[in-house]
């Protein structure tokens, strides 16, 4: 029996194809309508989206867009297919494929499944890029599959790796990337690692996410052997009036100073690249607060992007999950 053909999707959140506001507002309808984002009774969100969302937070989002974007497009989306083809690379001695996807925008899930179908590939292993597990990325990432492998006759062999977020290999490139920042910038007083948030509500229903998150904060604390008082865990990016993961971010850089705070480093460990909220929101919107608090320094050390490092651990987790 011949070997069967192998083929990796990476998966990412995706991105508006452009920085205008039509193509902002297709981006946001296409990622607020699935339920797994936004857990509203269906008719209720139906308004609630399209009478005031979608009319008005595209224009803002925007502008938010416009700030990150440059000559290559996307960082989210450029990053995350040079990073693919570095996997690629890698793994090509082996004759394995590798594409990436987005789960929301271009190039879709469905698509790069029939790419490989066509290819030939029966054997396929998904790889969500989001090191800790969510109902909200991860298991919508597993839902855009299942959702086009239903409508085939015949389902390739899958893998799906729900998560990376104790990988020793994962933990020790973040701990080495901020290890090689504080060589070249010096190190501040603190250290806060910022996830994206979640409503809380989640975890009381079974989301791991908040734990998640918990165990790689420590896991590279550990690894850089911080004390207690030079580090903590933050969540950013919160959306409407619900209780979301805490501490909240930007609250907490608001706070830190009045406690004699007044120099940050800041990491996000839960994003594989660079993006809207890490580029605008961590990078310089929140950076504004907090020397506006009275902070005095404040670096954002980037993602593992598409850095060899970051290839390397996740050719690595790939071939380990085989």
């Amino acid at each position: 029996m011949p070997p069967k053909k192998t083929g990796v999707l990476l998966v990412n959140l995706g991105s508006p194809a452009e920085p205008t506001v039509a193509a902002v507002r297709r981006f946001l309808g296409e990622f607020l309508r699935d339920p797994r984002v936004v857990n509203l009774p269906r008719p209720l969100w139906w308004l609630i989206l399209n009478l005031f969302v979608l009319p008005l937070r595209p224009r803002r989002s925007f502008l938010a867009y416009r700030k990150i974007w440059d000559k290559k497009g996307s960082p989210l989306i450029y990053l995350t297919r040079r990073l693919a083809e570095k996997i690629a690379s890698a793994l090509a001695a082996k004759n394995i494929a590798v594409r990436e996807a987005m789960r929301y925008g271009e190039p879709s899930i469905a698509s790069q499944l029939r790419a490989f179908r066509k290819a030939g590939v029966d054997r396929v292993s998904i790889l969500p890029l989001y090191p800790q597990y969510s109902s909200t990325t991860t298991a919508s990432v597993f839902d855009a599959a299942a959702a086009e492998l239903m409508q085939w006759r015949h389902i390739p062999e899958i893998r799906f790796i729900g998560d990376y977020h104790r990988d020793p290999g994962y933990i020790a490139a973040v701990a080495n990337s901020i290890r090689q920042y504080w060589h070249l910038h010096g190190k501040h007083e603190r250290l806060l690692m910022s996830f994206h948030g979640l409503p809380e509500m989640l975890t009381k229903l079974g989301d791991p996410y908040f734990t998640h998150c918990e165990r790689t904060a420590a896991a590279i604390a550990e690894q850089l052997s911080l004390q207690d008082h030079e580090w903590q865990i933050v969540f950013q990016s919160r959306f409407g009036k619900a209780e979301w993961l805490k501490p909240y971010c930007l609250d907490t850089l608001q706070e830190l100073p009045k406690r004699g705070v007044k120099t940050v480093d800041i990491v996000c460990p839960g994003f594989a690249v660079d993006c809207l909220e890490t580029l605008e929101e961590i990078a310089i919107a929140n950076k504004q607060a907090f020397l506006k608090a009275g902070g005095s320094a404040y670096h954002y050390i980037p993602a593992l992007n598409d850095s060899d490092a970051h290839a390397d651990v996740l050719v690595n987790l790939l071939l380990s999950s085989d």
